[in-house]
């Protein structure tokens, strides 16, 4: 796979340059702004290689699947359009040596003394559903260790905020493939789903829509598990959860889903999210107000959430209603998937308060209606009972995700009778808790493998 394979001076210094843009943007309040995920703007990596393209390159691999899986009918779509979890096609994107992926790691600050494999990854493209249960498609990344046992535990890692579709795991050669990279070279299969609208899948994101991004992330799962066995692999069915900021709380989701039997073929051993909004309600939007949320990272976030949300729940029937001009005619448009993030935050404003109609903005301060309801579906993801080890890590600095949002996951798990462990990585920033964090979960989850 030489035509896909990183000599790590390009990819190193494309993470940097993105690193650098960022902190850059949001110097004025010493965050990095597009964290909720940290997606980094599109890298130039080596042309992915197609399926049909594949077939002649030296030493690649292929696998086209045009059958459905045998996981039973509880997973079909209810259409003519196959079964959840299908996998349509598999491309090779990145090839990395050990020595390469403990550079890109290094180049975005990630503690590399893990790192016991290189890597091979490829973009899977495969069958769900969209948030009204129609049949769609979706891609992710699988990264599979070079070398190692034949059967291999999987690792669910999900995503945070992205705003552009070419940041997604499964085609941007950046931030979004540490955790995945990291994951894969301690020796385990990573299942990195895009989500919806994100990486080759159609349609727009349904931004911090926690139902389909469970969706999203277990049909991910099935098709991986097809994928692995194509590709000379297969996973043993343990499964470990980790995701980072809107991948934390999809991940908590996707944990309390699997537990109460969303898909048998996997048994969830551990989970680990990192710094997730599980409480917009309660911690996050209060937040958005009282300064413990920076000005310019919460402006992005909730321009995000309102216009993604606006197309699942009816929050208004014109942008002018929420938005002040000139914003009302362009926040449509902005979070196309289409835009970078450094396209989007200079025309966005500084502030909430020159962002929303005064109404809006007292509405947004004590949520009713359409609203609250929006908001509260995407809750609850920590009311229920693990059977598994849990760690909750996150940062009493974070000005992005505050670590309210953690210690009331904390509190619900609480209440359901587990005692989550909880990690504080003190002054770091948003992403500096996972660069920290992430190394950590993967000791973690090797602790928790030798214990079975």
């Amino acid at each position: 796979m030489k035509e896909n394979s990183l000599t790590g001076k390009a990819a190193r210094g494309r993470l940097r340059r993105r690193r650098t843009v960022r902190r850059g943007l949001a110097a004025a309040t010493v965050v990095v702004l597009t964290a909720l995920g940290a997606a980094p703007a599109v890298a130039t990596v080596a042309p992915a290689v197609t399926a049909s393209a594949a077939e002649s390159a030296p030493g690649a691999t292929t696998f086209v699947a045009q059958h459905p899986l045998a996981h039973g009918e509880s997973h079909r779509t209810g259409s003519a359009h196959g079964h959840r979890g299908d996998l349509l096609d598999v491309t090779p994107v990145a090839g990395l040596e050990r020595f390469d992926v403990i550079r890109f790691l290094a180049s975005g600050g990630v503690d590399t003394g893990t790192v016991r494999h290189g890597v091979r990854a490829y973009r899977l493209t495969y069958r769900t559903v969209t948030p009204q249960g129609a049949p769609t498609t979706a891609t992710g990344l699988l990264a599979l260790p070079e070398g190692g046992p034949h059967r291999l535990d999987l690792v669910s890692d999900t995503h945070g905020t992205m705003a552009h579709r070419d940041y997604a795991p499964s085609v941007g050669e950046d931030f979004g493939r540490l955790a995945p990279y990291l994951h894969a070279s301690a020796g385990r299969a990573v299942a990195a789903p895009d989500y919806l609208g994100l990486g080759k899948g159609p349609g727009r994101h349904p931004y911090m829509d926690t139902g389909s991004a469970v969706t999203a992330s277990l049909d991910m799962l099935r098709a991986s598990r097809t994928a692995a066995r194509s590709l000379g692999r297969s996973l043993t069915g343990d499964l470990y959860v980790s995701g980072f900021s809107q991948g934390g709380q999809v991940a908590m989701a996707l944990a309390k889903a699997l537990d109460k039997g969303a898909e048998r073929h996997f048994r969830l051993r551990a989970l680990a999210p990192v710094s997730g909004p599980y409480d917009i309600e309660h911690a996050e939007m209060p937040a958005l107000f009282d300064g413990r949320v920076n000005d310019i990272g919460g402006v992005f976030y909730m321009t995000y959430f309102l216009t993604a949300q606006n197309r699942l729940h009816p929050l208004y029937e014109d942008p002018s209603e929420v938005f002040r001009e000139p914003y009302a005619g362009i926040v449509d448009d902005l979070f196309d998937t289409h835009h970078t993030e450094e396209e989007i935050i200079p025309a966005l404003p500084a502030t909430l308060r020159e962002l929303l109609t005064d109404d809006y903005y007292r509405q947004m301060q004590h949520p009713s209606g359409a609203l609250l309801a929006a908001v509260r579906a995407q809750d609850g993801s920590c009311a229920w009972k693990p059977g598994v080890p849990v760690r909750l890590h996150t940062s009493s600095k974070d000005t992005d995700v505050p670590a309210a949002n953690t210690r009331s996951c904390a509190a619900d798990l609480a209440a359901h009778g587990v005692e989550a462990e909880v990690v504080d990585q003190g002054t770091t920033d948003h992403i500096a808790t996972y660069v920290k964090s992430g190394p950590e979960i993967v000791r973690w989850f090797d602790a928790v493998a030798a214990r079975r």
